[in-house]
């Protein structure tokens, strides 16, 4: 069975019954009628997967791999904004007339500071420190800029990363203050699992341990029996996944240098309701 279906079921179980739940509180998010959007949560959830072991897909459901790397690499690589820029319509609801989502994500990503080596930006300068001081303990992206955060549709959830080469080993830590565990968990896992692997890949080191830490995981009042549900399914082993190994240069990747294999899973939920 996949280790990703372990920990995600574990979890689940861990918000419906040790978790807070919301329901008479003064929540922001709404459901499409209106009506609050309530949740069982808990604080301080940290899942480590490690991907020399396996790649943290769920089996008990299908998560759409090529999908989620196309977001990161909206985010990362093409650093935009506007989901004219992004197959999946994941952003749809947060976005303006001309499709943007505000001074988030991609923004931030393509913003330049000043950093020791010259002017660059977020991500080119985690490429220029892993491939020139991959000892460095300060190689990190930080998106939640509050200088920009009301010029943005949604702020941002998962909002830093964190890398540190150990051996020849890459890890990181991805920060999340907030989680809807249904809809975007394994999302999220894989999609950041698939920027560890690339980034590791062009910078001569290996895949090690993606370390996911979120702040309020939560569980929405209308997604409570699609997750029992979803928990008590049959587990699969996990899929094989691999990038084309010819790739050097990180801003060459796109979803067809990804390969996935022997993918068991689940039936799909359908139409899951997000609050927004």
């Amino acid at each position: 069975m996949s280790k990703a279906d372990v920990l995600f079921v574990n979890m689940c179980q861990k918000i419906l019954t040790e978790g807070y739940s919301t329901e008479g509180a003064n929540v922001r998010a709404r459901w499409e009628d209106g009506s609050p959007a309530y949740t069982i949560k808990t604080f301080g959830v940290v899942n480590r997967y490690d991907l020399q072991e396996e790649f943290p897909a769920l089996t008990l459901r299908r998560t759409a791999i090529k999908s989620a790397m196309d977001e990161v690499l909206w985010i990362w690589q093409r650093k935009s904004n506007n989901i004219h820029d992004l197959k999946p319509h994941i952003w749809d609801e947060w976005a303006d007339e001309d499709g943007s989502i505000g001074k988030a994500y991609g923004y931030q990503m393509q913003k330049k500071y000043q950093f020791a080596q010259g002017m660059m930006d977020q991500v080119d300068n985690v490429l220029w420190q892993l491939k020139n001081q991959p000892q460095s303990r300060r190689i990190m992206t930080n998106i939640y800029n509050f200088e920009d955060l009301s010029e943005m549709n949604l702020e941002p959830c998962a909002y830093s990363m964190t890398f540190n080469v150990t051996g020849d080993k890459l890890n990181a830590i991805l920060n999340q203050r907030s989680q809807d565990i249904l809809a975007a968990n394994n999302w999220n896992v894989v999609q950041y699992a698939i920027l560890l692997m690339m980034l590791a890949q062009v910078s001569g080191l290996k895949p090690g341990e993606l370390v996911h830490v979120i702040s309020d995981a939560h569980i929405y009042n209308r997604h409570v029996e699609a997750v029992k549900e979803l928990i008590s399914r049959p587990q699969y082993p996990a899929p094989k996944v691999w990038l084309d190994p010819d790739i050097t240069d990180f801003y060459e990747f796109t979803t067809d240098n990804i390969h996935v294999e022997g993918y068991q899973y689940g039936e799909q939920i359908e139409n899951i309701p997000i609050a927004v």
